[in-house]
């Protein structure tokens, strides 16, 4: 079935500020795998990450191989524009047998019909309900399963612990305290909080009063409920002045703002973790569930799952790699210096992360968090609500204002792509 592709690369590889570095194999051509003397050759292609990341991938792989000696791996890192790239050989049946997708845009793949539903591969032994089941969730389409989550990261409170002792704050547990609290930690050229004004980041806080961002495929985001929830972000910032995002400080990113001192709260991730420990070695600070909204806890939720090719001709033996790279051993192998967190909860129980002083927080968040995908049509919402609400939160305009245009802006371009 031919359906529009979904463009760009997805927003929360950016936010997980993925180092996107070739490499090239010469075992065999571009395209799927094959046989090579008594070994099935399985190709697998994703995108590169820091040299920790791709040390314990290569070590995953060779555990796999030794486990499995007759099937070799060739891996591919594509080192720019990655979903562009991969719906280009896809479409040119060139594809790799197995591959990275996010949940981002996951949807709008599983629509094309290019993804193999994996559901009769898997076994009782594969014990899918370890998987956390909002992460799991992102990958199914009409009770079919499309992929596997390989790892994930959701958003938690980070706090400078030198500024709150100053202020004599404590930890917010709701976001009135958060801004109350943003109050006595704003002085000096520091903010409070700092923002990331995208709707990667404010979705959860979006659908916070029962509103819907996205509802039958279509932008909803101009509705009252939605309106009335992220009219505080914007009043933090305008009204308040208590909260600022990046690059209104001269900040890269949320971490950067943080690292540097210039905000004392942000909501990040767990690639936040190593980018602290590496840029600002002597950073004292904390992390913490993030603040409920409306009384209910939330936050979101960024994953990749390793999907198979529907037009592989190795299908068995790239199974046998989806399952030992998303199954126990494998994923312990991937995880375990902490750069990204297992899906499965057996996996993060073992590694102690749920009870880890900084991951932690973020491992509780993945029970009820929302995950960063909804339906094919959310790069077009996301786009325009993000070029709209930036003027809202900049006071070049009112939130409504600005969100109601955009809504109809995302679901007229919509109408004239279906």
């Amino acid at each position: 079935m031919e359906k529009k592709w979904i463009s760009s690369v997805s927003v929360s590889l950016l936010l997980a500020g993925s180092v996107l570095a070739g490499c090239s194999t010469d075992n065999g051509g571009e395209g799927g795998g094959g046989d090579s003397g008594d070994k099935t050759t399985v190709t697998l292609a994703g995108w590169g990450g820091n040299p920790t990341e791709q040390a314990l991938l290569e070590e995953t792989l060779a555990d796999f191989e030794e486990k499995n000696p007759d099937i070799d791996v060739k891996l591919e890192v594509i080192a720019d524009q990655y979903m562009d790239v991969m719906k280009t050989r896809l479409i040119g049946g060139e594809g790799p047998d197995v591959f990275y997708l996010d949940a981002f845009e996951a949807p709008g793949m599983i629509e094309t019909g290019v993804l193999e539903p994996l559901d009769e591969y898997v076994t009782d032994d594969f014990e899918v309900e370890d998987f956390e089941e909002p992460l799991l969730d992102a990958f199914k389409q009409d009770d079919a399963t499309y992929g596997f989550p390989k790892d994930y990261s959701t958003l938690a409170l980070f706090y400078n612990k030198t500024m709150f002792e100053e202020a004599g704050v404590e930890v917010p547990t709701t976001w009135e305290e958060m801004m109350e609290v943003s109050k006595a930690l704003t002085k000096d050229g520091v903010y409070g909080f700092g923002v990331a004004p995208e709707l990667a980041r404010q979705y959860y806080i979006a659908e916070s009063l029962g509103g819907s961002v996205v509802e039958d495929d279509m932008a909803n985001f101009g509705s009252d409920e939605v309106i009335e929830a992220l009219q505080p972000v914007i009043d933090q910032h305008n009204v308040d002045k208590t909260s600022a995002q990046p690059s209104e400080v001269g900040a890269s990113s949320g971490g950067d703002m943080f690292g540097q001192q210039r905000a004392a709260m942000v909501l990040e991730g767990n690639w936040n973790i190593p980018y602290l420990e590496e840029t600002f070695p002597e950073l004292d600070y904390g992390t913490a569930e993030v603040p409920t909204v409306n009384g209910e806890k939330g936050t979101m939720a960024y994953t990749v799952a390793y999907v198979m090719n529907a037009a592989s001709e190795q299908k068995e033996a790239s199974w046998k790699l989806i399952e030992y790279l998303t199954g126990k051993e494998g994923m312990e192998t991937w995880t375990s210096k902490g750069f990204a967190l297992p899906t499965r909860k057996s996996v993060a129980d073992k590694l102690g992360y749920a009870d880890d002083e900084l991951r932690g927080s973020l491992v509780a968040g993945a029970e009820y968090a929302t995950v960063w995908a909804n339906g094919t049509n959310l790069p077009i919402i996301t786009n325009n609500f993000n070029n709209q609400f930036i003027s809202a939160f900049l006071g070049d305009r009112p939130l409504d204002e600005a969100l109601k245009e955009a809504e109809e802006q995302a679901n007229s371009e919509i109408g004239s792509e279906e």
